[in-house]
């Protein structure tokens, strides 16, 4: 089991930066994947990046080049660092931890980018 808290989050100017974290209550280093999700309102929960133990990673598509996902094994903490933010980055983001038999969810954070 693994419990997840999100922290960063709040409301940013377009054009704006903010670093979500993810503190996680046991160590990281053994887990293969981590992922930061999102949700919209009226829309779909939606993958934003994604992160391996090996430390690779993959995007959506629509954050490519602006957002960064990392991980620190050091500090059981996995962060999201956001640049350039768009109205349409207005969700709540969610840190995933992908264990063997089971996947655990953060509570989420809200994210809110307006002028």
């Amino acid at each position: 089991q693994v419990q997840l808290v999100e922290s960063g989050g709040g409301l940013v100017q377009p054009g704006g930066s903010l670093r979500l974290s993810c503190a996680a209550s046991r160590r990281i280093s053994s887990i293969n994947y981590m992922q930061w999700y999102r949700q919209a309102p009226g829309k779909e929960r939606e993958l934003v990046a994604a992160i391996s133990s090996a430390g690779s990673t993959n995007y959506a598509d629509s954050v490519k080049g602006r957002f960064t996902i990392s991980r620190d094994n050091t500090k059981n903490t996995l962060y999201l660092q956001m640049n350039s933010l768009k109205p349409d980055d207005t969700a709540v983001y969610y840190c995933r931890a992908d264990l063997i038999l089971q996947a655990y969810w953060g509570q989420g954070i809200q994210v809110t980018v307006s002028s």
